[in-house]
Formats: structure tokens, sequence, C-alpha cells
């Protein structure tokens, strides 16, 4: 099965998952209030991670699902209104190509997106608006 790419190219994906890995991080500091994880990934998957976004925008969640060995990712705004340009983006750390990508505009959250890495390392991360958050190389179980 091929990367889920709604509108973008998965090169921005990539691109993302290399500055996180350069940096360890493309997140700041952990603003007062954080967006609640909204159970869209689905039964069986747990959070597992997460960052928030800078200026309290929202928060982007790695949830697992031990069942199907299935890594989930959904970015989720702190405050529900009009619609913003949003992302969310998930891969192998090992195989940036292995990115899936879910992007557009969006009133409430990005996501979700699936990518079967049982006992590897991921690299995850959303934007909403401009600001960007994500973790590279995490989760290795």
């Amino acid at each position: 099965m091929g990367p889920l790419v709604r509108s973008s190219s998965k090169a921005a994906a990539v691109l993302l998952a290399a500055a996180a890995a350069v940096t360890g991080t493309v997140t700041s500091a952990t603003p007062a209030s954080a967006a609640a994880y909204n159970n869209v990934c689905g039964s069986g998957y747990g959070v597992v991670n997460s960052a928030h976004l800078p200026d309290g925008l929202g928060t982007v969640y790695l949830t697992y699902n031990p069942g199907n060995g299935k890594n989930c990712a959904v970015s989720v705004r702190s405050r529900k209104g009009e619609r913003m340009a949003m992302d969310v983006q998930l891969a192998r750390a090992s195989d940036p190509d292995s990115a899936v990508l879910d992007t557009g505009d969006f009133t409430e959250y990005a996501g979700p997106v699936y990518l079967e890495a049982k006992g590897q390392c991921v690299t995850w991360s959303a934007i909403i608006g401009t600001a960007q958050a994500g973790k590279a190389g995490t989760n290795c179980g």
C-alpha cells in the first residue's frame, strides 16, 4: 500500500522529518493548555508520546496498537475554529521514504495517519499554521 497524501508532496514530510532528526525535536516550551487526544485512531490505540505546538496551538499525538503493530499519529488543535493549514506525518526513522502524511486546511485535526513499525523507531511531527512540533527516532519498541 502506498503512502497516504491528501494534498501536498511527501517531500514536505521528509524535510520535516529530516529537520527533526537534526535537532532531535522541532517543538518549543509546553503551552499552558494542551489539546486533548480525540481517539480518532480507533479502538486498541493508546497514546505513547506527544509534543505540544508553540503558543498553545495544539498537540501532536503518537499512538500505538499492540494488537496490529501499527503506530498512528494525529495533530489536534487546542480550539476548533476556522480552517487553517495543518498536517501530521509519521515515518520509520530508518526509512524516510515510508512517510505517510495528511495535509490540508482543517478546523479541528489532521490525520489520522497509520504506519506499521513494530520494533522500529519512528519520527513524527505536525504543523498547525506556521508552528511545528515533533520528535525523531522515538518509541523504538
